[in-house]
């Protein structure tokens, strides 16, 4: 706030004066005079200054009687100095006059600004005053000069708050410049003060201040209700009942029987407010907790309070929405709403996870009492309590009542007749006597059918009905088991259908057992004609598939590859050994002998052929009596080839 050129304007001040008084002091002292006994450019003067700064603030040249001011002067911090000079005999220090006193005055300029010391203001003023209504008065100090030049000379102005306030310049009083202001339509104003000095010229400093404004009420309108029918809701726990005083009066009296008045009358009217059943209530509608991503699993993270605001003042079930958990990352203690961790979290995979609390009363579904047949002199007073074995029961729990009852309550809603009908709860009952005694009684919950409204329908052991409508969901899955249902039957019939199949070809089918009739005696080489020869092929063999006929097989083997079918002018031999090797590396061939059934007559029998389709290549001279040695099966075959010999023979 200091003016930068002051300390140079403040020399040249100073110095010029300090200059005619050093002069004048000269000349009065004799310094300067005619007879020449003190030369004032002598080397032997030493001016030395004392007082108030000196050395300090002012200095003095000890040659010339100068004085310099060495810091920057504040008229507010200190308005005059007070010093003392005087010349000195520079070798001796013997004065070489007395000492001079003298005071510097610092001038004032404006380096302060106006400050209202008191501001902020607060005020009132009525509503609906008139025009120039006294308000408030505000003052603001400024630290320069009041008497020297214009440094301090103030003058107010309202900077904000206009048209409804105005200010007096000079005394700073406050007054109201609008008639009619409401408090109903604004009641609260802010209004801006000013102050600046220099007479509020170009140049000035200023400060400013705040003042509030509150318009206060005064009676200016008439009573009207908000709505012509006025609706209060009663809280039972908050005012149990009301009592109201009405009074009929007839305000249009005939005046021939005023004397007979009074034509009024008074009734009191008592309203009894009804207890209804409200929900839970938390001590917060939201909650805020803060858990580490490294937190143990079953660490405790939080907790959620709830009261029930009836009087009875009912327990209270805590429970997690799983529609907002759908990952089940927490638990809820159900009794004391501690929140636990399931899972570890990760900051880094989600920051913020947001589940609903729900709270809900342990329903009373019953109230039960004890009899007692003693008769104690303090009366009768039982203790209840369940099996050990069920005070964890999930789905019942007891209270004791004040008036010696028990009250049966349900941890949860929601139970289902299809799951479970009938539950048994031990309660254990003891007396206050001395010994107690005690038994055990077995209450037996059943789940009933109730109606939407609660209603009991039937207790009875009944057929369940599902109800009729089902999801869009429901109705896929059911679709899907009846195809998957039909699938495996179909299956099941295939498989069924395909094991029943016999492993043999059927009697009617088998050109190997079928017996070829002959009603002439071969002719030789004509034979071959008389009979194909793939007649006696097997058609299975010839596919590649040679069953059993002696046992069931008991695995199944994929069929080999079919052989192309055989000419006639293939070898036997090699035919049969082809079919031998393949039966021997059969892996479902059982380990003891089996008949094998091939598709052409054996070749180097003991017994020979017994066929005449080789008869051309024979010499026709055989011996046939070997085969009477072959036993009654073939002793018509040998009767016949006997008698074709004796017939060659004749």
């Amino acid at each position: 706030r200091k003016i930068p050129a002051f300390l140079m304007l403040f020399q040249v001040v100073l110095i010029l004066p300090f200059f005619f008084f050093f002069f004048f002091l000269k000349l009065s002292n004799g310094i300067i005079s005619s007879n020449g006994d003190l030369d004032p450019g002598s080397s032997k003067i030493k001016y030395i200054l004392s007082g108030d700064g000196a050395g300090t603030i002012f200095v003095i040249n000890d040659k010339t009687g100068d004085i310099h001011a060495m810091k920057r002067l504040d008229r507010e911090e200190k308005a005059e100095y007070t010093l003392t000079a005087q010349a000195v005999d520079r070798d001796t220090n013997k004065p070489l006059e007395p000492p001079s006193e003298f005071i510097i005055k610092v001038q004032d300029i404006n380096d302060n600004a106006p400050e209202f010391v008191d501001g902020p203001y607060h005020a009132t003023v009525p509503e609906m005053s008139v025009v120039g209504t006294f308000v408030t008065k505000v003052t603001a100090t400024d630290a320069d000069d009041p008497v020297y030049g214009n440094s301090a000379k103030l003058v107010y102005s309202i900077l904000e708050g206009q048209p409804y306030f105005s200010i007096e310049p000079h005394t700073a009083i406050i007054k109201t410049a609008l008639p009619n202001m409401d408090r109903e339509a604004k009641e609260e104003y802010f209004v801006v003060i000013q102050a600046k000095d220099m007479g509020g010229h170009m140049g000035g400093l200023s400060g400013t201040t705040t003042v509030t404004i509150t318009l206060t009420d005064v009676n200016d309108n008439p009573p009207k209700f908000a709505q012509s029918k006025c609706h209060y809701p009663l809280d039972f726990e908050t005012k149990k009942s009301y009592t109201l005083k009405v009074e009929a009066a007839n305000i249009h009296i005939d005046p021939r029987f005023i004397s007979g008045g009074p034509f009024k009358d008074t009734a009191t009217v008592k309203i009894v407010v009804e207890d209804a059943d409200e929900p839970p209530v938390f001590s917060s509608p939201t909650y805020l907790l803060e858990v580490h991503e490294n937190a143990a699993i079953n660490s405790v993270i939080g907790q959620v309070t709830a009261h029930d605001p009836d009087v009875s003042s009912s327990p209270i079930r805590f429970s997690i929405d799983r529609h907002t958990d759908l990952e089940r990352q927490f638990n809820i203690n159900a009794e004391d709403g501690k929140i636990t961790l399931a899972t570890p979290l990760d900051r880094e995979t989600n920051m913020w996870h947001n589940i609903t609390i729900e709270s809900t009363f342990i329903q009373v579904i019953q109230i039960v009492s004890a009899v007692d047949k003693d008769d104690p002199k303090n009366g009768h007073y039982f203790l209840y309590s369940l099996l050990p074995e069920m005070v964890n029961n999930p789905n019942f729990t007891i209270k004791k009542n004040e008036d010696n009852t028990l009250s049966i309550l349900a941890k949860h809603n929601g139970f289902s007749r299809q799951k479970q009908e009938v539950y048994l709860l031990p309660i254990i009952i003891s007396d206050s006597g001395n010994p107690p005694m005690s038994s055990t009684s077995t209450l037996t919950i059943r789940v009933c059918g109730c109606s939407s409204d609660g209603i009991v329908q039937s207790c009875n052991v009944e057929a369940y009905v599902l109800p009729i409508g089902l999801s869009m969901g429901a109705l896929i899955a059911i679709l899907a088991c009846i195809i998957l249902l039909l699938v495996i039957v179909v299956l099941f019939v295939t498989l069924r259908r395909h094991k029943n199949e016999p492993l043999i070809i059927k009697d009617d089918e088998d050109v190997r057992e079928n017996i070829i009739r002959y009603d002439d005696e071969g002719g030789g080489e004509e034979d071959t004609e008389a009979f194909d020869i793939a007649t006696l092929q097997n058609p299975d063999g010839i596919n590649g598939f040679l069953p059993r006929k002696d046992i069931k097989p008991d695995l199944q083997f994929m069929p080999r590859q079919g052989l192309a079918p055989v000419p006639n002018g293939v070898d036997v031999d090699e035919f049969i050994n082809v079919r031998l090797h393949e039966a021997d590396n059969d892996p479902t061939a059982p380990p003891y002998d089996s008949i094998q059934i091939y598709g052409y007559e054996g070749r180097g029998s003991a017994a020979g052929s017994l066929s005449s389709l080789e008869s051309s290549a024979s010499d026709s001279d055989q011996n046939f009596d070997y085969l009477s040695e072959w036993g009654p099966r073939f002793k018509r075959l040998g009767e016949l080839y006997s008698v074709g010999e004796s017939d060659k023979e004749t």
